[in-house]
């Protein structure tokens, strides 16, 4: 998706991808770090495959929302 949209014109703010679990102080700094991306974004897209959104998407969703950006989803919504 990110590779679509980049080929498509479209700046691309997308999460960080880790390898292996990240220890907790790391995972601390990731949901800082969204949250400060979505931010800077003017809308935001969850790729959601089968409609699965976990617990730190739903938080990153309502974040956006009350930001006021737009929210779009892939596959649930």
């Amino acid at each position: 998706m990110e590779r679509d949209l980049t080929l498509a014109g479209v700046i691309v703010l997308a999460p960080c991808e880790a390898d292996s679990s990240p220890s907790p102080e790391q995972k601390r700094v990731l949901d800082e770090l969204h949250l400060r991306k979505i931010d800077l974004a003017d809308r935001v897209l969850v790729v959601d495959p089968g409609g699965y959104v976990g617990g730190s998407t739903a938080r990153e969703i309502a974040y956006a929302r009350a930001a006021g950006k737009v929210v779009g989803f892939t596959h649930g919504g």
